[in-house]
């Protein structure tokens, strides 16, 4: 490595970040090559224009922009020289950074020849997506929890597809499986139901699912046992919402409510309308109505669209002339 490259290089351990210059006198501006610390590439400046300042900031990018990293962390600057000489800029605490202004230090001494510029982070948080508390990179409890998510789930997705100590009959259309009564009943208060009392479905271990296909009545048991593949997910999307509602099983109806929202199109989206009427989803019915009505895609099916005023519901066919309705008023 040449020694202009070493002089821009800042060496680093899992927290710490430590840049030696070797003549600070003649350096008006110097900017260090980028160093990782946590999820970021980071870079350190120093410029003299009377002051020294001393900048520390994240390289600019997706990752910077979308999740900016709020960082707790002390900055030290040392003259190793004769006079030895350490100042210490006070400890900053839960400060986001995200550009080259949001930590500045104007060192108040002049220090000459060689320094080092070291920084050692406490912590590194990102905000949290709904709103909560940000969260650290580095808590142990957060990779602890992750690492027994993923191993537990590793676990019961086993037991599912290897029948390991199954002991009650999924019985669908065209077709049977195994299952465990006790994760069932965990998922779904409907299943705790039919095992807790008398019921058939307790005195012969068995419950008929004969409204779903052994491939659907597979995926939905691969959902409640955290094993479901996207294209799975994808194939089979109407029959899961239908046992999401069936099953009570709220996190599973809105999985797949947010999924429909993706893809509405003249071929599906009458089919959808009914559906979310149905099962009220109150977004996707809302984002139906506005393809048809707003978009005016109500002309482009408007045979479809008969057929289907002959067949749906009273309330929902009066719901779509008050939202045609309130369109015309916006002209």
């Amino acid at each position: 490595m040449s020694d202009n490259h070493q002089a821009y290089r800042v060496e680093t351990t899992p927290r710490l970040a430590q840049w030696r210059i070797e003549n600070i006198s003649a350096c008006t501006y110097r900017k260090s090559d980028p160093f990782k610390i946590g999820h970021w590439n980071w870079y350190l400046t120093v410029e003299r224009n009377r002051q020294l300042y001393i900048k520390l900031f994240p390289e600019i990018s997706k990752l910077s922009k979308e999740q900016a990293p709020i960082a707790s962390f002390v900055v030290r600057v040392l003259s190793p020289g004769t006079s030895r000489r350490t100042l210490v800029y006070p400890e900053i605490s839960d400060k986001q950074l995200k550009s080259s202004e949001d930590f500045v230090w104007p060192v108040e001494t002049t220090f000459t020849g060689r320094i080092i510029i070291d920084v050692e982070f406490f912590d590194l948080k990102i905000a949290s997506s709904n709103g909560g508390e940000p969260s650290s990179i580095w808590s142990f409890g957060n990779t602890l929890q992750n690492r027994c998510n993923s191993k537990a789930l590793s676990c019961l997705s086993r037991m599912l597809s290897e029948d390991l100590h199954t002991d009650v009959t999924i019985n669908a259309s065209n077709g049977s499986t195994g299952a465990h009564r006790a994760v069932l009943a965990g998922r779904s208060p409907v299943f705790q139901g039919m095992f807790a009392h008398n019921l058939l479905e307790r005195e012969s271990s068995t419950v008929n699912i004969t409204d779903m296909s052994i491939e659907a009545c597979q995926a939905f048991l691969n959902y409640i046992y955290g094993n479901i593949q996207p294209e799975e997910f994808l194939a089979h999307r109407l029959a899961l919402l239908r046992a999401a509602d069936k099953y009570d099983i709220a996190d599973l109806k809105e999985a797949c409510q947010e999924s429909l929202l993706e893809d509405i199109d003249s071929k599906n989206v009458l089919e959808r309308l009914q559906e979310a009427s149905l099962y009220h989803l109150p977004k996707l019915k809302s984002s139906c109505m506005r393809y048809l009505v707003n978009f005016g895609k109500i002309f482009d099916i408007r045979d479809d669209f008969n057929a289907f005023m002959l067949i749906a519901d009273r309330e929902l066919i009066a719901d779509v002339f008050q939202e045609v309705l309130n369109a015309w008023k916006g002209f």
